[in-house]
């Protein structure tokens, strides 16, 4: 599977469990990390956690297996990381707080919702 459709299909999980402000940031060529960050919100630990067993369930149904987690416990920021796709799933005062989106400025940013509208 393609870096994209893999990021794409993560994106549907989260979207699934109703994660806010679902973007992701293209780093292919900015990062030797990753082709794809995700970066999503969730309204409480609770939240965040199902948005996390979410991805983790339908990427797994799709054969792929997730490489790392953390930040699970606490669910402020969980990290799913899925080698050429890494989600970052944050409760809103960290995302605001961390502002990954500012630190990766050089990344093409793509808003979830420009798919399926």
């Amino acid at each position: 599977m393609e870096s994209k459709e893999k990021a794409l299909l993560a994106c549907k999980a989260i979207d699934d469990k109703k994660g806010q402000k679902i973007i992701l940031l293209e780093l292919n060529g900015i990062s030797l990390l990753t082709d794809f960050f995700i970066i999503c919100s969730g309204n409480s630990r609770t939240q965040t956690q199902a948005i996390a067993d979410n991805v983790e369930k339908e990427m797994k149904e799709a054969g792929l297996f997730l490489n790392r987690r953390e930040g699970y416990a606490e669910g402020r920021w969980i990290l799913l990381d899925y080698g050429t796709v890494i989600i970052h799933i944050f409760q809103e005062e960290e995302r605001e707080f961390y502002n990954l989106e500012r630190l990766w400025g050089d990344a093409q940013i793509t808003y979830y919702q420009d798919y399926v509208d």
